[in-house]
C-alpha cells in the first residue's frame, strides 16, 4: 500500500473537521463549520490542493459544505461511522494497487500466477484495518485541536 500525500491530507482534513464539529461523540452536522482556509493552515496543506480533496470528499458523501461567509465544512455522519477506508477510497480509489491498477485487475501467467492471490490477500488485510478504524477511534488518541 502506498499512502499518497492526497490520502494523507484527506485523512488529516477529515480528522480536523471531525474534531471541530463534534468529534468522537457529537453530532455529525451542526455545530461549527470549518473553513477550508483554516483547515489548510492548521494542517499545513496547500489550500489549492486541499480544495480538490474537499470536493472529492463532498462528492463521496463524507462532507457537507455550506457556502457564504458563515459557510464551511462538516461531516455528513458521526465520526464513529466514517472509516479510514471510506476516506482513502474517496480520494484514491483502490486500497492496494499493482503497477497502478487495482489488485483485483492484476493478471499473471505461468510461474507467477500465484502473485495475484498474494496481492488480493494484501488488499484484504489492508481493508480489514482501514475499514474497522474510524475517525472517532483516531480522535480518542489526539492532541488538542489547533482549529478554533
Amino acid at each position: 500500500m502506498y499512502v499518497s500525500a492526497r490520502s494523507d491530507y484527506a485523512l488529516r482534513a477529515m480528522l480536523a473537521v471531525a474534531a471541530s464539529t463534534g468529534g468522537a461523540g457529537g453530532p455529525a452536522v451542526g455545530g461549527e463549520l470549518v473553513k477550508a482556509a483554516a483547515l489548510a493552515e492548521s494542517q499545513g496543506i496547500p489550500l489549492s490542493f486541499l480544495q480538490g480533496i474537499l470536493l472529492d470528499l463532498r462528492r463521496a458523501g463524507l462532507l457537507h459544505s455550506q457556502r457564504g461567509t458563515e459557510g464551511g465544512y462538516a461531516l455528513t455522519r458521526p465520526a464513529g461511522e466514517i472509516s479510514v477506508g471510506d476516506v482513502l477510497r474517496a480520494v484514491g480509489g483502490s486500497l492496494a494497487t499493482v503497477r497502478g491498477l487495482p489488485a483485483e485487475d492484476a493478471g499473471y501467467h505461468g510461474v507467477a500466477t500465484g502473485l495475484r492471490d498474494v496481492w488480493l490477500a494484501v488488499h484484504g488485510a489492508i481493508a480489514v484495518v482501514v475499514d474497522r478504524t474510524t475517525l472517532a477511534d483516531l480522535l480518542v488518541r489526539r492532541e488538542p485541536s489547533a482549529i478554533g
